[in-house]
């Protein structure tokens, strides 16, 4: 994957995220610039590109609406495949098996960054 932004670039502050939210938000310009959401899971973060490993899809309905309305599960709004927080894993769905492309994220200070 080509560098979307450079290291250290703020995504959202973490107070953009409560306790299981998640953030829709585009990174990088040009040929690099991605379309990717962070999502907060008890006090960890990950980030993932805003692509359904089925069709390529972005997963939200809304912005910022990722999160099943049963909580815990990322949920792709086209398809309904449900995938971990914590490793963007297909636990049911299209694309049972595949995962999520992770993007390298990380909480500094009062804002999540990128890695």
């Amino acid at each position: 994957m080509s560098r979307l932004a450079p290291q250290g670039t703020v995504l959202c502050p973490l107070s953009a995220l409560d306790d299981t939210g998640a953030k829709g938000l585009f990174v990088g310009e040009g040929d690099a610039r991605q379309n990717i959401f962070v999502v907060r899971e008890g006090g960890a973060v990950f980030g993932y590109v805003n692509s359904c490993p089925h069709v390529g899809v972005p997963l939200e309905f809304e912005d910022d609406e990722f999160i099943s309305e049963f909580g815990g599960e990322i949920l792709c709004s086209t398809h309904g495949a449900r995938f971990r927080i914590s490793d963007g894993y297909c636990v049911s769905g299209p694309c049972s098996g595949d995962a999520l492309e992770p993007v390298a994220v990380r909480v500094e200070g009062d804002n999540v960054v990128l890695v």
